[in-house]
């Protein structure tokens, strides 16, 4: 992109990192965990402020105040994928995957914000926006959670948020629990009725045999969604167990780069390819995914982070729907004003406000802050 002298420069490139507890125990198949922490990053140019994040360790945010604020600082704000292209070839030697990759990708949010702020255009409008509403599902469903808390919880998205969609997380303990991984999925379809969608993530927790034989029982209770069964680093297993079941097999939600993506769906290994904005890149590599993807014949489900995925879904055609994950719903709607209600199983973009329609509440972020 050739600039003009007339171009807003970017001339401030802060990060920190708050710290969420979780509102009870949570764990999937294979991590537990009791808190969880965004990393922010705010850009600032010509009087505006966009807003980037990452859910990962503070470390991201050193990586962004030691590395990336001085290679995008000075550059126009028009030009985010020049800047894109800078940060990634300055974090050569630190390893784009990782840490550094986190911090990309939420320097490049907050990019993408600023020039639609400056250029007053709601992001979705910015990017070209091919819907004006993004499907989303509830997705939670812990297996540290007991009977009644997974039924308060699918019962709240389906009967008070009406979602026609909802996600467990199953693989109980790296698989080893097969027995109660089963009963919880039984116990959801008679929780959510025979209309809901009913998915399941098994976080690589199965042995390929083994997520076949949990995938064709769960097909009995008419799962049609099964996340990760095995480890989405082993993309023949993937692909045994996508041949072996009718149900669609999902992953790629620790993607970094084109080439992942690439790999991924020349292997065969989903009918549906997960796409992080907040990991792979922001929105600059996002986009590129969704290509490879539609070039494969294949949609795209953004993975968690909704209220950074809205406006970016919006704006591919082949856009399947939104992750509404329980810990980034919460942290995002604390954190943040002009977060978007999922109420009948899908957002709206805001088409009156600037960039991502958010604006961070410092006071309440402040008690949370850890860098």
């Amino acid at each position: 992109m050739t600039s003009s002298a007339s171009d807003p420069v970017v001339d401030g490139v802060h990060a920190s990192a708050y710290t969420v507890p979780t509102d009870a125990p949570e764990a999937d198949g294979t991590l537990a965990w009791s808190s969880t922490t965004m990393v922010l990053v705010q850009v600032q140019a010509a009087g505006h402020t966009g807003l980037g994040w990452t859910y990962g360790p503070p470390a991201c945010a050193a990586v962004v105040s030691d590395t990336l604020a001085g290679v995008v600082g000075g550059r126009t704000a028009m030009d985010v994928g020049g800047s894109f292209e800078a940060m990634v070839r300055a974090v050569r030697n630190q390893g784009r995957q990782g840490i550094a990759g986190y911090a990309i990708s939420a320097v490049d949010v907050a990019l993408w914000d600023l020039k639609a702020r400056i250029l007053d255009q709601p992001l979705y409008r910015l990017f070209g926006a091919q819907r004006a509403e993004v499907p989303v599902y509830g997705s939670g469903g812990f297996t540290s959670y007991s009977h009644d808390q997974l039924r308060r919880q699918l019962t709240r998205w389906v009967e008070a948020e009406r979602m026609p969609r909802v996600k467990i997380k199953i693989g109980q303990s790296w698989g080893s629990d097969q027995g109660r991984d089963l009963e919880r999925i039984a116990q959801a379809r008679k929780i959510v009725g025979d209309e809901t969608e009913l998915y399941v993530d098994a976080n690589g927790a199965y042995s390929r045999k083994q997520a076949v034989r949990v995938a064709r029982a769960a097909a009995g209770e008419g799962v049609v969604w099964l996340e990760e069964p095995v480890s989405s680093d082993h993309l023949e297993a993937l692909a045994e167990v996508r041949a072996a079941v009718d149900i669609d097999i999902a992953a790629g939600e620790y993607g970094f780069d084109l080439f992942y993506f690439e790999a991924m769906c020349a292997a065969g290994a989903v009918d549906c390819l997960q796409v992080d904005a907040t990991r792979c890149g922001g929105m600059t590599e996002w986009f590129r995914a969704a290509a490879v993807a539609a070039a494969h014949g294949l949609q795209v489900s953004g993975h968690c982070a909704p209220h950074l995925h809205a406006h970016a879904a919006a704006a591919i055609p082949n856009m399947r729907h939104l992750e509404w994950f329980h810990d980034h719903v919460r942290i995002e709607n604390l954190l943040f004003d002009g977060t978007l209600p999922p109420t009948g199983g899908a957002v709206r973009p805001d088409p009156d406000a600037p960039g991502l329609g958010l604006t961070l509440r410092t006071d309440d972020a402040a008690p949370y802050q850890v860098a």
